[in-house]
């Protein structure tokens, strides 16, 4: 299979899971060996790192009206009540965190069985959120209060653990603390922009050493595709959390997670 053809197919499926949560990492993951891609190999790590910056900036295009009026209309409260303070203080746990235990996390949890095992431990968390946290207090990003900030933040976090889901985590965890599902979701697509872009530049620094001019083209086409997906996607979803549940979600992520372990059971059984 030529480099272009997987770069196609990595870029649609970074593009259509990034920001639903059933988790990007986990999928990239479970579709490397299927298209005869070893995520060891220094290019391809930077690769999917590279395609998440392009779904990133998705967001950035599809909602620049509401991030500019965020960013230049001052908030009559003062700078704490300011969009960046907000993302910066949901950003820095998982900042610190991830440069402590990235690492740890790459070696021993991309891996199938362990992504299996989150996804279906997502989902029941994620039902249960949703059953629970019926009562918002919080409709709009401009309400988030720093402690919620914070928590959703620290929920980001979790993430780190291959299969659970950067989305999920964080539009869970705006449940828990009072927003409303709109409000979580655009929140955690907006967080998305710092955490992914700052995550995507260390990895490409860290590995800069494999990329060279035979890959521009596989970039650029992972990264394009990447960022045409997602766009559809927030639009997309941006719209379905206003009238669904994220039961279809929950049911998705138990059936794949059996799949992928029942798979893995039957080859250990060979």
């Amino acid at each position: 299979m030529s480099e272009a053809i997987v770069a196609v197919i990595l870029g649609i499926v970074e593009g259509l899971t990034e920001f639903l949560p059933i988790s990007s990492t986990g999928h990239l993951i479970l579709t490397c060996p299927l298209v005869d891609i070893d995520l060891e190999e220094p290019f391809w790590k930077s690769f999917i790192y590279f395609i998440q910056i392009g779904a990133i900036l998705a967001v950035v295009v599809y909602s620049w009206r509401h991030l500019w009026r965020l960013t230049f209309h001052a908030p009559q409260k003062g700078a704490r009540h300011h969009i960046f303070t907000k993302l910066l203080v949901a950003f820095l746990p998982a900042a610190v965190l991830g440069l402590l235990f990235n690492d740890i996390m790459e070696r021993y949890l991309e891996r199938a069985v362990p992504v299996a095992l989150a996804l279906m431990i997502g989902a029941v968390i994620i039902e249960v959120i949703e059953r629970k946290c019926k009562r918002p207090v919080t409709q709009t990003v401009d309400e988030i209060t720093l402690r919620q900030a914070f928590l959703i933040g620290m929920c980001q976090c979790v993430s780190m653990i291959p299969g659970t889901s950067r989305s999920g985590a964080t539009i869970m965890g705006g449940l828990v603390v009072g927003l409303s599902a709109p409000a979580a979701t655009e929140f955690s697509f907006f967080l998305a922009i710092p955490t992914i872009f700052a995550a995507g530049s260390y990895s490409l620094f860290k590995h800069h050493e494999a990329l060279n001019s035979e890959h521009v083209v596989t970039l650029a086409i992972g990264f394009v595709v990447s960022f045409l997906v997602a766009w559809a996607v927030v639009a997309w979803f941006l719209r379905y959390v206003r009238t669904h549940s994220f039961r279809i979600f929950v049911v998705y992520r138990l059936i794949l997670g059996a799949i992928v372990l029942a798979w893995h059971l039957w080859l250990r059984g060979q």
